[in-house]
């Protein structure tokens, strides 16, 4: 193999992105819960920024003349191939304008220092004004503590053995992130570092780190139960759904009698979970009669006290951050014209505007050239937020116009009656690529007289019926799950049942369709859906 350099040109067309381009599409792409935490961050940070009093006075422009009107600020075009605009292409911005690239979007480049206001330790450029960067860095909330960060925390407040506490540290070192202990003790023990024993202390050490011993089993064991007994939720570091299952009935056992639930009961409940388990999971309810003597009532009743457990008890413990639901617009209808009106529910978003001050100054001669650009960069910022915000609104509520219009006979009769609607088509008759569209329909909710919901849900395929009406694929599993709410539950419709049942209705749909859409509605087989 010979290795050699050569020299040769190339001609080739390929596409930028502005950082403008980029500010544009991750507004229009934001939530607005998501958007209103940007809008308070950029007010908080660029001082050319702020609230509008009401008078309704307009935006300022900005009087400047920046470094951005070299920047490309014509509307987006995204490769036709993948649909797509690459954000990783910045980079390369970036590389081929560096002096733009510093100047509007960067502060002076300059060697920080460090000082502690004796609260937190703050970084410094040179020339005396305090790192933004670094403070927001500094004021940003620390993530919450891990299941098992958590758990160790619970197991250093315990009053147990000190030989036990080292081998509850190690056994937790294996605990998943459901709580769930599913390595074996023995691989734990084959694992353990040499000298976590329990064979007593010599000045403060494990004697086992002297004598070179490793835990066994039995050692691992004895950690194990007291780890399950003393940690809260009950049913963490359980090994199998049957045992997390038996240690919340021992927890909640204490204070059944205040809740009125009779000791057969708990004792009924604690013979099926230990024998019968499986047989449960699959409904065989009568096959659990059979082999343990109760009757039917019995065993609902033992199930009903089963149902106030969790099988991942341990996930109570972890902060999902899930954000609550806030439409972004709201459809009503106008009974005097009878038609839907759509609006943009952003009227508790901060208004902003850019302070005029801070305009006048860029042509204050007599300013420092470094006062001047530092405050030409924040209004060309300003003026782009706003700009980008304003496309949002404009393109956001454009989409759900189109969507009204498509999409009238849900509003008025519900959701079997939606349409396929591609993105294409509405991208089509609003001139834009499909890609904005996209962008403009992720992560949004709108409120509509038949509730809340994503507004992704209107844009889907179809098919179309036996009576040549089109339908979407929603409106078929909303037709699904119509049928099952209806059925006989004591003789469910099994999935060929369902499928014949939609053929009915025009929808033809195969069983393993049916299964696939019942499984996204999280609804069980027939089997497990029938009540005894």
């Amino acid at each position: 193999m010979r290795f050699e350099t050569s020299q040769s040109l190339k001609l080739g067309q390929s596409m930028k992105l502005a950082p403008r381009m980029i500010q544009s599409m991750e507004i229009l792409q934001m939530p607005l819960a998501e958007l209103e935490e940007r809008l308070a961050q950029e007010l908080e940070n660029n001082p050319t920024l702020e609230l509008r009093d009401g008078d309704g006075e307009p935006v300022v422009e900005v009087p400047v003349e920046d470094a951005s009107a070299d920047v490309e600020t014509a509307p987006l075009r995204v490769d036709e191939q993948h649909g797509e605009a690459d954000f990783e292409r910045l980079d390369r911005y970036e590389n081929d304008h560096p002096d733009i690239a510093e100047n509007e979007f960067d502060e002076p480049r300059q060697s920080p220092r460090e000082f502690d206001d004796g609260a937190m330790v703050h970084r410094v450029r040179a020339d005396g004004e305090r790192d933004a960067k670094m403070d927001a860095f500094a004021q940003t909330p620390a993530r919450s503590a891990s299941l098992v960060d958590q758990l160790r925390g619970q197991w250093a407040l315990c009053d147990v053995d000190k030989k036990l506490r080292p081998l509850g540290e190690l056994i937790l070192q294996f605990i998943e992130e459901d709580g769930y202990l599913r390595t074996p003790l023995e691989t734990i023990a084959d694992r353990a570092p040499v000298g976590t024993s329990v064979n007593g202390t010599v000045d403060g050490e494990l004697a086992g780190a002297v004598l070179g011993q490793k835990p066994v089993t039995a050692d691992l064991e004895r950690a194990l139960q007291a780890l399950q007994l003393f940690l809260e939720p009950a049913g963490v570091c359980a090994r199998t759904p049957g045992e997390c299952l038996l240690l919340q009935l021992d927890a909640l056992e204490d204070e059944g009698q205040s809740l009125g639930w009779p000791q057969a009961t708990y004792h009924n409940a604690r013979t099926l979970v230990k024998d019968h388990l499986d047989d449960l999971m699959q409904n065989r309810l009568p096959k659990v009669a059979e082999k343990t003597g109760l009757t039917l009532e019995q065993i609902k009743e033992g199930l009903t006290l089963l149902k106030r457990l969790s099988l991942a008890p341990a996930r109570r413990l972890i902060d999902a951050n899930e954000r609550p639901i806030v439409p972004d617009a709201i459809v009503e209808h106008d009974e005097t014209q009878d038609r839907y009106i759509a609006y943009l529910n952003d009227a508790h978003l901060p208004s902003l505007r850019i302070n005029e001050e801070y305009a006048r100054l860029t042509r204050d001669k007599s300013m420092q050239k470094r006062d001047r650009d530092f405050i030409k960069t924040n209004l060309v910022n300003a003026q782009w937020l706003l700009d980008a915000v304003g496309q949002r609104r404009h393109t956001l509520l454009r989409v759900v116009e189109k969507v009204i219009h498509h999409q009238r006979d849900f509003f008025d009769y519900g959701p079997q009656a939606l349409k396929p609607l591609p993105m294409t088509q509405v991208a089509e008759e609003l001139g834009v690529h499909v890609a904005t569209v996209s962008r403009a329909v992720s992560e949004k909710f709108i409120a509509t007289p038949r509730g809340v919901m994503p507004l992704r849900k209107f844009f889907s395929g179809g098919l179309q019926t036996d009576g040549g009406e089109d339908m979407a694929w929603e409106a078929i599993r909303q037709a699904l799950r119509d049928l099952i709410d209806g059925e006989d539950k004591k003789k469910p419709l099994s999935d060929d049942a369902l499928s014949d049942a939609l053929k009915a209705k025009g929808m033809d749909i195969a069983r393993r369709t049916v299964a696939k859409y019942r499984d996204q509605l999280n609804i069980q087989p027939a089997r497990l859906r029938k009540v005894f």
